[in-house]
């Protein structure tokens, strides 16, 4: 039976750019880097005491799927503390947190443009 999700792909235009936004910006650290082909590199990358990875991928006749609104959710302790961070270190954040009865939540953008959602447990 299924266990786990191993891992979610973010579309990108620019691999490099994208990998220094989501090491240095978010703190995601390098599990494999590999060529896949020609002008293709497979990055997938780990979150801290999470299990899912992220891979920084585009397969070909995806590319329309870069700078969208993405449907995952990242979870954090502290939405408003985490949001805070990630302004301060240039992140952009399209949603400030925001405390709803539901939870708090905020909407940041990464350096392709795709837009996530950081929220509470």
């Amino acid at each position: 039976m299924i266990k786990r999700v191993k891992f979610i792909s973010i579309p990108v235009h620019d691999q490099d750019r994208a990998l220094a936004f989501y090491t240095e910006k978010l703190g995601f650290k390098v599990a494999t880097d590999a060529p896949m082909g020609p002008g293709m590199r497979w990055i997938e990358l780990r979150i801290p005491r999470a299990e899912t990875g992220v891979v920084l991928f585009t397969a070909p006749g995806q590319e329309a799927w870069i700078g969208q609104f993405m449907n995952l959710s990242f979870e954090c302790d502290d939405v408003v503390a985490t949001a805070a961070a990630l302004k301060a270190a240039g992140v952009e954040l399209v949603q400030e947190a925001k405390v709803e009865s539901w939870g708090t939540s905020a909407i940041f953008r990464d350096s392709e443009g795709n837009q996530f959602v950081l929220s509470t447990g």
